[in-house]
């Protein structure tokens, strides 16, 4: 430990004892978790080892139900106090969360790294970018709010439309942005009035402990409630009682099919989802190689490729392939591997301890099935890492070509005719984005007009990603369910709803004493600045 920098050191195993529910912070009496990093230390007796971290509680069907009763009660089937709320009274309450969250960056950023082996800038990055995120939904809610602060009229009718909540939500983020993802889900799922039982995810729980007592200051009883546990024991049972409105998950399709099938009525049950995809490179003969080299060695390695957005399949010209394949992999093997806190490192310890053996398998597959590993430490082995291997050529039958990987190996296929790659994403079972590489406009031009169809991104000489959060970020097929952005999920967590009235007399004088009166949270044209 003696090369960990004072601020960033673990001295004492964090001994979660809490959960939140209905406004308090429940002591739990049930059994624990144990919280590891992959991350290595020495223990008391000399031997390095993986690092406890701390302990969480493993709560079980009977505190998971008193959680979703909880959010029940405060949503009242609509009528309860957060979803009549007066708009800038809910505002109110994320603007006091938001600053309390900001006093616990530090100790946030330091689990993000220990925790899933995020480096610095990027632990950084992700607590900042989630907070700009917050106060971006705060504005672009006042502007929806004051769109909607008007009376429309057709046909004789006056309508006051807005925007109304869904009900229960049932929240699951991801490992890989434990912090920015989940919340991407959980604040505007909050600010429309919905309620909400969050669940964490595996890895990167504790880091979202120190927020405890921001959330049970900030938000009337009920409103957020966040349980631990394995999902299987505290989600599926939430599920199957048929009282959650709205799924939001950002994960696996397999784990939101199964968490899906146990809600009985599935015609009710409205779904917001961000999940897996194969996102491709496709680079053109006329490329500009350096550029096309650095994206691709950003978009397939950040974060050790552990990212949806990350490219997972990379298309190289027959033309350019040899040249492309040999300046690709001195790069990756330039990479510095390290602990997250070390200054220029970008490859760090994989946070599911079965990663590393998981990505060997794809490895061997693919060179079984004909690949080769082009890059010199590719496929080197640890107990927590495997250096990134650069495989080529990929035959189409091997595991990593259609399996999401998440992680660092990295398949390149060569292609002649541009129709190769475009059946292959056509033919896949998803459809997020797609980075294009090249300039000559009368090739780029209908290639584009056709990649709209098949992916909801096309980046033009650039790697995918999700930013900024103002762009809408979704996906086709089994990449996802809706769409998250900052416009887009206060949508996706909402429905319109109005009042409407027939044009005479009687009903004008009505509305105009409604208004004057301020009597209603609803029927109000007041302007939020």
């Amino acid at each position: 430990m003696q090369s960990v920098k004072e601020e960033f050191r673990i001295k004492e195993p964090l001994r979660q004892e809490t959960y939140l529910a209905n406004g308090e912070l429940l002591k739990w009496e049930g059994a624990f978790a144990e919280v590891y990093s992959t991350i290595q230390t020495r223990s008391d007796n000399g031997e390095y080892g993986p690092t406890l971290l701390g302990t969480v509680p493993d709560m079980d069907k009977a505190s998971a139900l008193q959680a979703l009763d909880a959010a029940c009660n405060a949503y009242n089937k609509g009528q309860g106090l957060w979803p009549t709320m007066k708009v800038e009274d809910r505002i109110a309450c994320m603007e006091k969360f938001v600053s309390q969250m900001k006093t616990r960056r530090a100790e946030v950023v330091k689990l993000l790294m220990w925790e899933i082996g995020k480096n610095l800038p990027d632990s950084e990055k992700e607590f900042d970018r989630t907070v700009e995120y917050i106060y971006y939904t705060i504005e672009d809610y006042k502007q929806l709010d004051r769109d909607s602060a008007r009376f429309a009229k057709h046909g004789g009718v006056y309508a006051h439309i807005r925007r109304g909540p869904l009900g229960v939500v049932l929240c699951m983020g991801p490992y890989n942005y434990p912090l920015n993802e989940t919340f991407a889900l959980l604040i505007p799922a909050l600010i429309m009035g919905n309620t909400v039982v969050f669940k964490p995810a595996k890895h990167g729980v504790l880091l979202l402990t120190p927020l405890l007592e921001a959330f049970k200051n900030s938000f009337p009883e009920g409103v957020v409630n966040v349980i631990f546990g394995r999902g299987r024991v505290v989600a599926a049972p939430i599920m199957n009682t048929g009282r959650i409105d709205v799924l939001a998950l950002i994960g696996n399709s397999k784990s939101a099919i199964a968490l899906q099938d146990q809600h009985p009525n599935k015609n009710r049950l409205r779904l917001v989802m961000g999940l897996e995809a194969k996102n491709p490179a496709i680079v053109l003969p006329d490329a500009d190689l350096d550029l096309a080299i650095d994206e691709c060695i950003s978009g397939t390695l950040s974060f050790n490729g552990q990212r949806c957005t990350a490219l997972k399949v990379l298309y190289v010209h027959e033309d350019i392939a040899d040249e492309f394949n040999r300046r690709f992999s001195e790069k990756v093997d330039a990479l510095k591997f390290g602990n997250p806190w070390e200054p220029g490192v970008m490859l760090t310890p994989l946070p599911e301890p079965g990663k590393p053996g998981y990505i060997k398998e794809l490895i061997d597959d693919a060179v079984s099935k004909g690949a080769k590993v082009i890059n010199k430490k590719g496929g080197e082995l640890s107990e927590n890492y495997i250096y990134p291997a650069v495989l080529y050529p990929v035959n189409k039958e091997a595991r990593v070509y259609s399996e999401e990987q998440f992680g660092p190996v990295i398949p390149v296929l060569s292609f002649k005719s541009i129709q190769e790659p475009l059946d292959d994403m056509a033919e896949s079972n998803y459809g997020q984005q797609v980075s294009l590489f090249g300039k000559d406009i009368k090739t780029l031009a209908p290639l584009i007009d056709t990649l709209v169809n098949l992916v909801c991104r096309v980046n033009l000489n650039s790697s995918c990603q999700r930013g900024p959060d103002v762009y809408p970020f979704t996906g086709r097929k089994d990449s996802a369910v809706g769409t998250l952005s900052v416009h887009d999920a206060l949508r996706s967590f909402s429905i319109r709803t109005f009042v409407a009235s027939k044009d005479n007399d009687y009903n004008r004088k009505i509305l105009e004493e409604l208004l004057a009166s301020k009597a209603s949270n609803f029927v109000n044209t007041d302007y939020i600045l």
